[in-house]
Formats: structure tokens, C-alpha cells, sequence
């Protein structure tokens, strides 16, 4: 059985600088995009983005919003809507953007799927990117990330917990947990 692992607040911010980096290089000024957190795990990691972005280059136009998948996840039966429901705010016309879809954990690519199905709801970006704190692996959907803070070896039957603090980024931290008996992915 594995045991559990715990990732701190500086490899967590030094991830996010390098989303931040990563982006900033690949969309030089002047450009206008997207950034979209997809609710729940995704919407603060998009923030801290956007406020690294800011800082790092100022000179790109970002536009950030969330996009609630919770309508077109393929297991909603087994999993409802969760109790902390962010509604999809999308700041402008997405027709003919730019969007980055940004999410803590990249596992299975389903909630890339819905996000995708959520997303084209609105309208038809010229491009769609994916940037993701932790890739995990073990895809079963032929998704890959564009920007990718960490990348943690971790078997199937694990789970992978961000925990993001607004309040107080000292206090985040990632856990890689056995999963519990008998839980299905």
C-alpha cells in the first residue's frame, strides 16, 4: 500500500510561476485571452494565474471567468452537483478567442471533456489550451496538457488532493492519499 505524500506552498507557487511563465512566453504581447477556471479545483488556480500574469506581462489582455462543468460530467448521477456551485461567468464573447481552461488535476480527461461540451455551449474559440497544476496521469481521453506546473507519478487507485488557501497561501498544500477500499474512479 502506498503511503501518503504531501507537496508544500513553495513547489505548489514555483508551479504557478511556471504556468505563468510558460503562458506569458507562448502568447507574447500584445494578445487577448481567456483564462477560464473550471469549477471547483480550477477557479483558484486561474486566479493566481492571472495575478502572476498581471505581474509578469502586464502587457497581456486577460479576461478570467469560470466555467461550471457540472451538466455535462458523464458520472453526475454518482456524484450531484456539489454544495460550493460556481455558476460559469464567461467575461466577454469567447467566438473567435483564445481561452485557456485551467484546472488543478488533470486525471482521466473527463472534466476536460465537459469543460470542452460547457465551453462550445457559449460559442467557438479559434483555440482552446490547457493549463493544469498537477498532471497525474492515467488518461483514459486523449487530452495533454499545453502548461503543466507538476507532474507526480501516483498509481490509479490514488486520489490527489489540492488544497488552495486564498486567504492564506502558506497553507497550501497537495496530498497524494491511498484511495479508500472499494472506491471506483
Amino acid at each position: 500500500m502506498a503511503t501518503p505524500k504531501t507537496i508544500g506552498s513553495d513547489d505548489i507557487h514555483a508551479a504557478i510561476d511556471r504556468l505563468a511563465a510558460a503562458i506569458a512566453q507562448h502568447h507574447p504581447a500584445p494578445a487577448s485571452l481567456f483564462l477560464l477556471g473550471i469549477a471547483n479545483g480550477g477557479i483558484e488556480v486561474a486566479r493566481r494565474l492571472a495575478r502572476r500574469l498581471a505581474q509578469s506581462a502586464p502587457a497581456l489582455t486577460l479576461k478570467t471567468g469560470t466555467l461550471d462543468i457540472s451538466f455535462h460530467r458523464d458520472d453526475i448521477a454518482r456524484n450531484p452537483i456539489p454544495k460550493e456551485f460556481a455558476p460559469t461567468h464567461i467575461p466577454g464573447d469567447i467566438h473567435g478567442a483564445t481561452v485557456i481552461l485551467v484546472d488543478d488535476v488533470l486525471f482521466s480527461g473527463r472534466t476536460i471533456k465537459a469543460a470542452l461540451d460547457e465551453l462550445f455551449d457559449h460559442g467557438r474559440p479559434t483555440k482552446v489550451e490547457l493549463a493544469i497544476l498537477v498532471d497525474r496521469g492515467h488518461r483514459r481521453m486523449p487530452f495533454a496538457t499545453d502548461y503543466c506546473g507538476l507532474t507526480l507519478d501516483t498509481r490509479p487507485a490514488e486520489k490527489v488532493v489540492v488544497a488552495l488557501d486564498p486567504a492564506d497561501p502558506s497553507r497550501d498544500a497537495i496530498r497524494v492519499t491511498p484511495a479508500k477500499v472499494g472506491s471506483a474512479l
